[in-house]
Order: C-alpha cells, then structure tokens, then sequence
C-alpha cells in the first residue's frame, strides 16, 4: 500500500511538472513557428518580386504586367501567412484557454500583436513574448548622438586681427601645429527630424608655435619677447596645452530616412555637414622646447616650464564645412595670446568627427 501512495505522489508531481514544462516549451514552440512562417513567406515573396523587376528590366514583361504579378504574388503569401498562422495561432489560444482553466501552470507572458504589411494587405499576426515590446520607433529616432572628435593642421598668430601679417609672423607656418581630441554631443533642436543641431563638447588642445631665424621667448616682468639665442637652434617651440569646450550650430544635410508606417528618422554624417560657432577654455600648461649644440658640441635640450605671460583664460571662434565624418575646421582665438600684445592664435586644418 505504501509503495502505492508513493507512486501516485511521485506520478503526480512528474505530471505537474511536466505540464509547467510543457506549456512554457510550448508557448516558445508555437511562437517560434509563426515567426518562421512568417519570414519563410516574405522572402519567398521577395524572391518573385526580384525576379519579377530583372524581367521588367529586360524588357521580356510591361509595367502592367509586372504590376499585376505583384500583386497577385503578395495576395498568394499574404494568404498563405494567414492560412499556416491560423492554424498555430489555433493551437496557442487552446493553450492558453488551458491555461485561464486552472489545467496548466505557467509564469504569466505577456500578449502582444505585430503587424506584418505585404504592399497595400495588412496581416495581423497573432504572437506571444515573455517580456514587454520595445519602443521601436524611440530607439530608432536618437535625438542626441555622441562622436570621437579628432583634429590637427597648422597654427599660428596674427596681429591686429590682420590676415596680412601672417606674412611678417615670426613663427614658422609649416613647422608649428596644433592637435585636439575629444568628445562632442550632437542634439537635434526641433523634436522632429531636422537639418539643425546643436554641438557640444569638450576637448584638450595641444597649440604648437616655432619661432623662426633662430629665436626664443624670453620673460621680461610682464612682457614676453623673442630674442635671438646666441647658439644654433635646431628646436625652438613654444607649446601650450589648454582644456576647451566647443559649441557649434550645426546644419546636417543628410537625406533622412522613411519607414512604410510613414516614420521619418533623421540621418546624420551622411552627407554635408555645416558648422558655426566658438570655443571657451583655460590653459593647463605652457611650456617651451629648446635644442641646440654647444661649443663642445654636445648635444642640448632644454624644457623650460612657465606661464610666459600667456593668458589663461581663452575664448574665440570657430568653423567647419565637413562632409560625413571628415572636412576642414578654422579656429581663431579672441583673446591675445600673450598679455600687453595684440597677438592672437589661428589655426588651420582637418577635422574628423567619428559618430
């Protein structure tokens, strides 16, 4: 008798168990199966309309005709979607009947429908996740993106805020260069799609200035000159590193891009891109190089530390015209670069914005 009951307890708890089991496999199977079909008829759907357009472009079909078979097609797999899906869509609504009855035990799962268009027929399609359906459309639409900002060119100063003096700058126009690296946040301004952002960021700066005929800064109380060195240079640089925070209007003109539900997301860095707008920062270090030989002929190298009188607060503005993730970028410092001058830095290069 005891072998009895303790057969019928370990038979009963096997069938619960199996029934829990079966019912979540099951929802798993059934769902699994529609999905399959699905997709089984939208690329046999999508295999005829190929070969249907390379027809049409050969000339061997008319426009009517390609039309037509189209249609026909999308009517054939739309009902053969509702055909198969009807029949596991049968065999889940019995499952879950059991389930409301108290026959099988299951975790709850979540019911859901997802529309399924085939040219101008829609197909409801009746499916079942364990878990909440995602915003699509928000993950699809950012309205703030991130982007590796990288710049470099070539760096110098005018005087009076006059172009012309580049031509009397005591600073070599190749020689002295500028590189900058960091992180920009792109915001589009309206809620829906636009061309206009606003661009932000923050940087580190590295301003790199070669004195030219073999001169040197030197520090006289409040003023900073450049002087001849009595040996033969072959390094004179003086080199400032500065934190910054960029800010750009930005108009991007890439082609946005539209979904059969009448969607519209916007695309960026995919076309030309157009920015204006400036900087404001503070300078971290200044710092100068000098390289020569002296009467010996050992080789010397100096690294003098100082702030040279250059200001440490520093603003100006900036530009660039791009084209995806690539273009041209101009900036140009308001503020003088070193105290009691009309001396300001300019710089000039490339500009690589990595989305």
């Amino acid at each position: 008798m005891k072998r009895i009951l303790l057969t019928l307890v370990l038979l009963c708890t096997t069938i619960a168990y199996s029934q829990e089991k079966t019912f979540e496999s099951e929802v798993k199977r059934i769902s699994d199966k529609i999905g399959l079909i699905t997709q089984q008829e939208k690329d046999s759907l999508k295999i005829k309309v190929e070969k249907i357009n390379t027809a049409l472009d050969n000339g061997l079909i008319s426009i009517d005709e390609a039309t037509l078979k189209k249609q026909q097609a999308a009517k054939l797999h739309a009902s053969n979607i509702e055909n198969r899906v009807g029949v596991e869509e049968r065999k889940l609504q019995q499952l879950v009947q059991d389930k409301t009855n108290g026959k099988i035990a299951s975790e709850d799962v979540h019911e859901d429908k997802v529309s399924f268009k085939v040219f101008d027929k829609d197909i409801t399609v009746f499916t079942i996740e364990n878990n909440k359906p995602k915003n699509n459309r928000k993950r699809r639409n950012k309205r703030t993106t991130t982007q590796l900002l990288f710049a470099m060119g070539v760096n110098n100063v005018l005087n009076n805020h006059d172009i012309g003096s580049l031509n009397d700058s005591p600073y070599k126009f190749w020689q002295s260069h500028f590189y900058e690296l960091g992180f920009t946040w792109k915001t589009r301004l309206s809620k829906e799609p636009s061309a206009t952002y606003f661009k932000y960021g923050l940087s580190f700066l590295w301003n790199n200035l070669r004195a030219d005929d073999n001169q040197y800064h030197v520090v006289t109380g409040d003023y900073t000159n450049l002087e001849l060195f009595p040996e033969n240079l072959s390094e004179s640089r003086l080199r400032h590193v500065q934190m910054t925070f960029p800010m750009h209007l930005e108009f991007d003109f890439s082609k946005n891009k539209k979904y059969d539900d009448g969607f519209i997301k916007d695309k960026t860095h995919q076309s030309v891109r157009l920015g204006f707008g400036g900087f404001v920062g503070f300078k971290l270090g200044t710092r100068q190089y000098i390289e020569y030989k002296n009467a010996e002929g050992v080789r010397v190298e100096q690294v003098q530390k100082d702030d040279f009188n250059t200001n440490v607060l520093n603003y100006g503005l900036s530009a660039y015209l791009a084209y995806k993730w690539y273009g041209l970028y101009v900036k140009y410092d308001l503020n003088p670069l070193f105290k009691n001058t009309d001396t300001r830095n300019i710089s000039l290069g490339v500009r690589f914005d990595i989305n």
